[in-house]
């Protein structure tokens, strides 16, 4: 019984997390680095598609994932990962996850790229930055969307 508890604590946890795949999936986002608040943003903490994800997606501790989801077009692989960057070429990046787990993902014309709370190029980017990825799969091919470095504090 215990580990059904534990196998549905992490579905949930991974459910999350699609979520916040998906936002940053999203290339309106990347456009406007910092949104205006709503006056409700930070209504319906607790509940699916209330308050804003990006605070929500801080308290999660994820590494990496993915999710089939449905598009107009289609069903798509949206995939995700937190990591440092290992790799930097003209076409793309490679990232380690803290588990080990090594990705890399091209860029193409539709990939966003935000470093410190700007925009910037693929080429700005350097091995060893601490960054959240996220975009498509499809068969073994990672596309980024919006790969970003965080502000340092």
């Amino acid at each position: 019984m215990g580990n059904n508890r534990k196998t549905i604590a992490a579905g949930a946890g991974a459910a999350g997390l699609l979520g916040l795949g998906l936002y940053f999936s999203v290339p309106a986002f990347a456009d406007d680095p910092s949104p205006a608040p709503s006056p409700r943003a930070h209504e319906g903490h607790g509940h699916p598609g209330k308050g804003h994800p990006l605070r929500r997606a801080r308290a999660l501790r994820g590494v990496h994932g993915e999710a089939t989801v449905k598009g107009k077009d289609g069903f798509h692989l949206a995939t995700w990962q937190r990591g440092k960057i290992t790799a930097v070429s003209a076409t793309g990046v490679t990232v380690r996850s803290e588990d080990g787990v090594s990705w890399t993902w091209t860029a193409d014309g539709k990939t966003h790229v935000r470093k410190n709370g700007a925009k910037a190029s693929l080429q700005g980017l350097t091995g060893g930055d601490q960054v959240l990825i996220a975009g498509e799969r499809s068969g073994g091919t990672r596309t980024a969307r919006l790969v970003r470095v965080p502000q340092h504090r």
